[in-house]
């Protein structure tokens, strides 16, 4: 147990960053399913269901939920996907 009141501090902070992080996470989640899944049916709001994911990784991103190139790898990656689901420029496997 903490015996310092800063170190109590932090571990009320961490508390309160931790929940943060994991619904970001969780939302993050949420919205990159819903990408790929909108992609993969050819869906009227996939660009939109796109947009919304892109927009929540950089903001996680900023926030330090994760790391600045793991948004980036992830942006890629539903881009990708999506370009091939539309046949957008060159065709690449996706796993």
């Amino acid at each position: 147990m903490a015996n310092t009141p800063s170190a109590r501090k932090r571990i009320r902070t961490n508390a309160r960053r931790r929940m943060r992080n994991v619904m970001v996470r969780t939302k993050l989640k949420t919205l990159t399913k819903r990408s790929m899944q909108a992609s993969n049916t050819h869906a009227s709001n996939s660009i939109e269901e796109l947009k919304a994911a892109l927009k929540a990784l950089d903001q996680a991103a900023n926030k330090g939920v994760i790391h600045r190139n793991q948004a980036d790898r992830r942006k890629s990656r539903l881009v990708r996907r999506y370009n091939i689901a539309n046949n957008i420029g060159s065709k690449t496997t996706v796993s």
